[in-house]
C-alpha cells in the first residue's frame, strides 16, 4: 500500500524558534525520550533507513529535524522530529535551552496538527513524557503514543502496558486536557502496528482536519 509519509525527504534544521520556516503545510511532531526508538519508528513509518539520525550520545541532539512530505516544489506535509529528552549527561545550560525550544514550540506552532509521542513500552509515562503531554495538551490538538519495542515484550507484557498508559492518559482526560490522547503498540523491528499508525498520522494531515479514528 502506498502512503503520503513514504514520500518523505529531509528539508532543514533548526536550533531556534526565530529559523523556524516560514511554511503553512500542516506539520506533525515527533517526541520522545531519549533512546525511545523516535528516529527507527520515523524512518519505518516513512520506508526509509536513513531519513532521520539518532546520536551515537543519546540526549546531544538538540535540533529540531524538518522533513517534507509530498512534491518538492510544494510539500503536502512536514514531519518535524523534536530533540530527545531525559539523560543527564546533558550540560544545565543546554537542557534549558532545549526545554525552552520544545514547549514553545509545542504550544505555538500553529501549523502543528498533532503530536506522535514514543514511549519505550518497558518504561512507559516516566515523568519526562508526562511533562511532554502537559506541555501540549493545553492547545488542544491530539496526542498520540507509541509504546515502542513491544517486541521485546511478552504478549500478556505488552497488553498490560497498552492498558496502563491507556489509563494514565484517562486521568489526562479526567483533569480537563481538550486534545484527544490515544495509545498503541508498535515495533519498529516487528513493524507491529505500522498500519494503524499510518492511518491514524494520515488521518491528521487529510484536507477533513484531524481523524478520531484511534483506540
Amino acid at each position: 500500500m502506498a502512503f503520503l509519509l513514504h514520500q518523505s525527504r529531509f528539508f532543514t534544521t533548526v536550533n531556534h524558534l526565530r529559523d523556524l520556516p516560514a511554511t503553512v503545510a500542516p506539520e506533525i511532531a515527533f517526541a520522545g525520550r531519549s533512546n525511545a526508538g523516535k528516529s527507527t519508528a520515523i524512518n519505518v513509518l516513512c520506508n526509509q533507513k536513513r531519513l532521520a539520525f539518532a546520536s551515537k550520545t543519546p540526549g546531544r541532539t538538540q535540533h529540531i529535524n524538518y522533513f517534507s512530505v509530498g512534491p518538492v516544489a510544494e510539500p503536502t506535509a512536514y514531519l518535524v522530529d523534536l530533540p530527545g529528552y531525559g539523560y543527564a549527561e546533558v550540560p544545565g545550560a543546554a537542557k534549558a535551552h532545549w526545554e525552552a525550544l520544545l514547549s514553545s514550540y509545542l504550544q505555538s506552532r500553529a501549523q502543528l496538527r498533532g503530536m506522535v509521542l514514543m514511549m519505550d513500552s518497558r518504561r512507559p509515562l516516566t515523568e519526562l513524557d508526562r511533562r511532554m503531554i502537559e506541555w501540549f495538551a493545553p492547545t488542544g490538538k491530539p496526542i498520540h503514543t507509541l509504546l515502542t519495542k513491544c517486541d521485546k515484550l511478552t504478549r500478556q507484557e505488552s497488553i498490560n502496558a497498552l492498558r496502563a498508559t491507556q489509563k494514565g492518559l484517562v486521568e489526562y482526560r479526567n483533569a480537563g486536557y481538550a486534545g484527544e490522547l490515544t495509545v498503541q503498540l508498535f515495533s519498529a523491528l516487528k513493524r507491529t502496528g505500522l498500519d494503524e499508525a499510518h492511518e491514524l498520522i494520515e488521518g491528521w494531515l487529510s484536507t477533513d482536519g484531524v481523524s478520531s479514528e484511534a483506540n
